[in-house]
């Protein structure tokens, strides 16, 4: 019998038996809806991340207070030569002062834009007239460079200007989110306008464009106020800590500009040759890098899931299958009795088994990427089609099929066909 016939009566079982097929399909396709599902809604939130951090440019580093290692996964200990140098307890966290954010600034001859910055507030509230944003608004001091370095870009107005930031002046350059709250659609409506953070007015002289989120807060609910205006309106304490951000112009040159950097700023924090650096580092991919890792667990339990629901198909299928035989053991021992042989009668319950399993994965890989990209869509990550999945989905369903319908098969094909004739 050809392949042709045996794939011409698997399609008719499964139409003749559409109710029994239909569920085993949509168990199947369940499996392969979550699996599918969740890898290409990893996939969509992997672009966002990407797009927002080559944005912010893979070319640029932090430097930070010390005790940011442990939120970015760094060690206690900094490897030179043969030997492990320890930060001193005395001095281990130590803040980076405004001072030396400055002196840095000044001292660093690297063809590099430097920005100092200090995160004021985290909890904000901005007020215009009768209308305020949710308490999640970011207050970020920053100087000149800051909109640059971030990659940030202008829907409206413009960035905050020399004098301003000297005299450390009350305006502010708000994000998209929060001018869309406070001043509707049009990004222009905000410019002029006199918001209030707490209790102190900014007059608003740019709007930014809309980044979405980097994994760590939203930059569309940022405002950014001279860091003259922040050293002044807000408490500084003692244990308050600027951050010094760089960009270079080319990537190439990111290792050596870090180095420099490091020598740099040593100088600046007087520390001795014995001593190890008491600041922390942070590469602009560091925590696209960690956020990526994050994304491959969950990727991996994901699988773990889709594999224990199609495990599950393969019991149902199976089942499937043992009542299929039966009902069609007299139909068996006609087959044999006119010359059907044993292969091509396990082949017919294995074409089966499989084309129900490829139609139940079929079904899920299209609601899969369904679901999938309705998170890209949010992201506005763009429509996102994982081929290797999908190629790997298919595999495994046919493995499926195969796995549920082989003892089936190989129960079909020993039957006696005198006794399956007789078979009621």
């Amino acid at each position: 019998m050809q392949f042709s016939d045996n794939l011409f009566l698997a399609f008719r079982s499964v139409k003749g038996n559409r109710l029994r097929t239909g569920l085993t399909i949509a168990i199947i396709a369940l499996g392969i809806t979550a699996l599918v599902g969740i890898i290409t809604a990893i996939e969509s939130i992997r672009t966002s991340i990407y797009n927002n951090f080559a944005r912010m440019g893979a070319n640029g580093f932090v430097i930070r207070s010390w005790e940011m290692r442990i939120f970015f996964g760094g060690s206690q200990q900094v490897q030179k030569g043969s030997t492990k140098q320890k930060v001193k307890t005395s001095n281990r966290n130590q803040p980076i002062t405004y001072d030396q954010a400055l002196a840095f600034k000044q001292r660093f001859r690297f063809p590099a834009v430097v920005s100092i910055s200090y995160r004021a507030s985290g909890t904000a509230t901005v007020y215009f007239e009768d209308q305020k944003t949710n308490p999640n608004v970011t207050v970020m001091g920053a100087d000149e460079n800051y909109v640059k370095i971030n990659g940030f870009d202008f829907d409206a107005g413009r960035n905050l200007n020399p004098d301003e930031l000297q005299s450390g002046a009350n305006v502010a350059v708000i994000g998209h989110d929060i001018a869309q709250k406070l001043f509707g659609s049009k990004p222009s409506q905000a410019i002029g306008k006199d918001i209030r953070i707490g209790m102190v007015k900014y007059r608003v002289v740019g709007v930014m464009k809309s980044v979405g989120n980097t994994g760590i807060f939203s930059a569309d609910n940022l405002v950014i106020l001279p860091l003259n205006n922040v050293r002044r309106v807000y408490t500084i304490s003692s244990n308050s800590s600027f951050q010094i951000g760089v960009m270079v112009p080319q990537i190439a040159l990111l290792n050596t500009a870090i180095d420099e950097a490091t020598g740099t700023f040593r100088l600046v924090r007087h520390l001795a040759l014995n001593e190890a650096d008491n600041f922390y580092i942070t590469r602009s991919d560091t925590l696209a890098d960690m956020l990526f890792g994050s994304l491959k667990k969950v990727r991996f339990l994901t699988f773990g899931v889709g594999l224990i629901t199609l495990l599950g198909s393969i019991i149902g299928l199976m089942n499937i299958m043992l009542v299929a035989v039966a009902e069609r053991t007299r139909e068996i021992g006609v087959s044999k009795a006119i010359g059907a042989t044993a292969i091509v009668i396990r082949n017919q319950f294995l074409y089966e088994s499989i084309l129900i399993s490829l139609l139940g994965g079929a079904l899920g890989i299209v609601f899969g990427i369904a679901i999938g990209n309705l998170v890209s869509l949010l992201l506005h990550a763009g429509f996102i089609v994982p081929w290797l999945w999908i190629g790997g989905a298919i595999a495994l369903c046919a493995a499926v099929g195969l796995l549920a319908g082989v003892y089936p098969a190989m129960k079909a094909a020993r039957l006696d066909p005198i006794v399956a004739l007789r078979y009621e």
